[in-house]
């Protein structure tokens, strides 16, 4: 069974940063793509980002220029940078491990809050 941990989450201000952890359990991370999502209150869950076994990355438009996704895979654990943190990227955010169409493992979510 896999695990995965998200951590680094928090209240920042407007224009500020904050870098996003995801642990995962087990041997399968190395070969999986792994995703950013998040979900802001009322709205439905949605792809922020998201990187391959190989390092090839895709971003949302909205985050683009801002938010950077990687991997260590020694380390078993991706990372989301979100720099120019603004007001609407408040939301809980989780990681995904992909394991098929429309199937993954997720983890439990960490709370980013932009505001003054």
């Amino acid at each position: 069974q896999v695990q995965l941990v998200e951590s680094g989450g928090g209240l920042v201000q407007p224009g500020g940063s904050l870098r996003l952890s995801c642990a995962a359990s087990g041997s399968r991370f190395r070969i999986s793509v792994m995703d950013w999502y998040r979900q802001a209150p009322g709205k439905q869950r949605d792809l922020v980002a998201s990187i391959t076994s190989g390092g090839s990355t895709s971003y949302v438009d909205s985050v683009k220029g801002r938010f950077t996704i990687s991997r260590d895979n020694a380390k078993n654990t991706v990372y989301l940078q979100m720099n120019s943190l603004k007001p609407e990227d408040t939301a809980v955010y989780y990681c995904k491990m992909v394991t098929g169409p429309n199937l993954g493992y997720w983890g439990q979510g960490t709370q980013v809050t932009v505001s003054s």
